[in-house]
């Protein structure tokens, strides 16, 4: 009886162990087995919507690797690849749970987009990152309001846009859609669909989207 029980015992151990190694070992899911699409409702898309591939980002303006590649990689992508028609690039942010300060400057960034400099405004965000990231919460819509005087902008039209808190529900929306699609960290993008994360330089940026481009 006592052998019986034991070998009962022994053979769930065993299924429990396999059915826990086949867990570990699956496929982390794509945005098609979860019927997300990443660039879906996208507000700040560049090039043409002809493009063969479609490169999504999704960025924290907190986040080292996310400068770097705001600072490295991005303008040749942009160069060689988005204005030649070769890519479509979507922007999307990523602010971890806690983070109203990125909250707050990826509202900053949409509220640019509607004086259309959302493009340099992101980017001015990565370069200023260490000074308004060091402040409070309730000095930044002063630091946002300069980095928008310094860009040309219309600053009392964008002060009533960032005050109003009018790009709110995007900056959330995008964060949970990162959260549906399991991202862990950024920066971390999508190229038609292939999942690739972290900060890569521009060869290998070149090296993924030439593959990606074969691939049509």
């Amino acid at each position: 009886m006592q052998r019986a029980v034991f070998l009962m015992v022994l053979g769930f151990a065993v299924l429990l162990g396999g059915g826990l190694w086949y867990l570990s070992q699956a496929p982390k899911p794509t945005p098609t087995d979860l019927e997300l699409d990443p660039a879906a409702g996208a507000h700040f898309v560049y090039g043409s919507p002809d493009a063969p591939v479609t490169v999504v980002e999704f960025s924290n303006y907190l986040c080292p690797h996310c400068k770097d590649h705001s600072e490295q990689s991005l303008p040749r992508i942009f160069a060689d690849y988005v204005e030649t028609g070769k890519v479509r690039y979507v922007f999307r942010d990523y602010p971890f749970p806690g983070q109203e300060n990125v909250i707050l400057a990826g509202e900053a960034a949409a509220c640019a987009a509607d004086q259309g400099r959302y493009l340099e405004y992101h980017q001015l965000l990565f370069r200023a990152s260490g000074q308004w990231g060091r402040v409070g919460l309730d000095a930044l819509p002063e630091y946002f309001a300069d980095y928008a005087r310094q860009l040309g902008l219309d600053v009392a039209r964008f002060e009533a846009c960032l005050n109003g808190h009018e790009k709110r529900a995007l900056v959330l929306a995008d964060q949970e859609l990162a959260r549906k699609l399991d991202i862990g960290g950024t920066p971390s993008f999508y190229v038609n669909g292939r999942f690739i994360e972290g900060f890569r330089p521009y060869d290998e940026w070149r090296k993924i989207l030439d593959e990606a481009l074969a691939g049509e």
